[in-house]
Order: C-alpha cells, then sequence, then structure tokens
C-alpha cells in the first residue's frame, strides 16, 4: 500500500478518535468521581469491618473476664465454708490467703471490663460515624453513577459509529509500526493529536515553524515525516478527509 493512503487512513483515524475525546471529555471528570468514590466506600468497609473485630475481641475478653468472677466468687463460697473447719491458724490463714487472691481476680476482672465496655463504646461511636459516612457516600456514589450513565447513553449511538469507522481506518493503515508510533504519540500529547497539519508555515500541534522544503515533501507524502520539535506525524491539508457521521459531519 502507498505511503500517501496510510497517511490517509492515519489522519481520518485522528479525527475519528479526536471526536471520540470530544465525546468523551462531555463526562468531565465524572469517571473520576465515581472511582475515587468506590474506592472510599471500599476503604470505609474496610474500617467498619475492622472495628467490628476490636468491637467482637473486647466483647470475647469481657466474657472471659466474668468467667473469672464466676469461677472465683464459686471459690470464695467454698474458701468461706473451710473455713468454718478449720483447726489451726496456719491452715486459716492459708485459706484467707486464697480468699483474697480470688476477690484479687474478682477486682482486676471488674477493671478489666470496665475498660474493655469503654473500648467497645468508642469503637461504637466510630462505627456510627462511619456508617454515616457510608450511608452518605453510597448515596453520592448513586447519583454519580446514573448521572455518568445517562451521558454515557446520550453518546453512545455516535461512539458506536465512531468506534466502527476507527477500526476501519486502522484496517486501512495495515502497518503495525506506524500505527504503534501513532498511538504511543497520542498517549503522549495532552491534548490526543498525534497527526497534524502544517498551518501557515507551523506545526499545527506546537506550532513550530516548519522550513520551507520540508512543507513541500510534506505536500508530497512521500515520506514520513515528523516534527522536528514535538514528534507529531505532519501530513498534507489534503489527506484530512471529513468524516460522515449519523447526523453530521466532521469539518
Amino acid at each position: 500500500m502507498e505511503l500517501v493512503q496510510k497517511l490517509r487512513a492515519l489522519a481520518k483515524l485522528q479525527r475519528i478518535d479526536t471526536r471520540l475525546d470530544r465525546l468523551r471529555s462531555i463526562r468531565g471528570g465524572l469517571p473520576e468521581e465515581v472511582n475515587d468514590l468506590e474506592d472510599e466506600l471500599e476503604g470505609l468497609r474496610t474500617r467498619r469491618d475492622r472495628l467490628q473485630q476490636e468491637i467482637d475481641s473486647f466483647q470475647d475478653e469481657i466474657r472471659k473476664r466474668e468467667t473469672v468472677m464466676e469461677e472465683a466468687r464459686i471459690a470464695i463460697a467454698r474458701y468461706e465454708s473451710q473455713l468454718m473447719e478449720v483447726k489451726n491458724n496456719r491452715e486459716y490463714e492459708a485459706i484467707n490467703k486464697e480468699i483474697e487472691l480470688a476477690q484479687l481476680d474478682i477486682q482486676t476482672s471488674e477493671r478489666k471490663i470496665r475498660q474493655f465496655s469503654e473500648s467497645i463504646g468508642e469503637r461504637m461511636a466510630r462505627m456510627e460515624e462511619v456508617n454515616r459516612m457510608l450511608a452518605e457516600r453510597t448515596k453520592d456514589l448513586e447519583e454519580k453513577k446514573n448521572e455518568l450513565d445517562q451521558l454515557i447513553e446520550e453518546t453512545r449511538k455516535e461512539e458506536d459509529e465512531l468506534a466502527k469507522l476507527a477500526e476501519e481506518a486502522k484496517a486501512k493503515i495495515d502497518d503495525d509500526r506506524l500505527f504503534r508510533a501513532y498511538t504511543r504519540i497520542r498517549n503522549n500529547m495532552r491534548n490526543g493529536l498525534a497527526v497534524v497539519t502544517v498551518d501557515r508555515g507551523a506545526c499545527g500541534g506546537c506550532f513550530a515553524i516548519i522550513p520551507p522544503q520540508r512543507q513541500c515533501e510534506i505536500r508530497q507524502s512521500r515520506k514520513l515525516i515528523v516534527c522536528e520539535n514535538c514528534g507529531r506525524i505532519l501530513v498534507a491539508e489534503d489527506l484530512f478527509e471529513p468524516v460522515a457521521q449519523p447526523d453530521e459531519q466532521l469539518a
């Protein structure tokens, strides 16, 4: 395939991609906002799960301490009954020591239970705040998604038509290296322009001056020429043909 035909197909692909870029720009920052909200919701759910795990852990500790207290009370009752049967001071002191230790276990457990209960109360308050934020962000996400879906639906038909035209243009390029170069340049350019014409003696992308001899070579379309300043592919203006659309032409 002659280079001029490849360049013509490349220029057509550029016009199609530019139109697609414009359609997608209508969505503005909505896609990013939706992604950010989804990430935030995931983080909130993780935080909520972690708080619930901590609450469950504190509740387990409270149950353990309650068991310790119950066992200590049973032990105290048993020791007190044994006091009635002691035969000497040594036995009396030993049993009293055991009672004191059991009472200390009860006091320690009561203090720990209070601490665990306070921690649970703190986690519950934080959980309530997280749930409030989850509800708000979920509502925000639903609204943003609905707004984005509506915008996508409004441009879906034209995007589908343009996507078909883009595939046809790619097939006509029939040069993997040229297409890869186009894609690389396009991705590196903020405005997505990889193929441009010479406008009033300057590159249509970066506006660097193109020497007259170079301009003549561009018009002849006998070899691939790129802008020495920005690296964009330079083509003759007559290669940029209108691309028919369902309701309009790309002028």
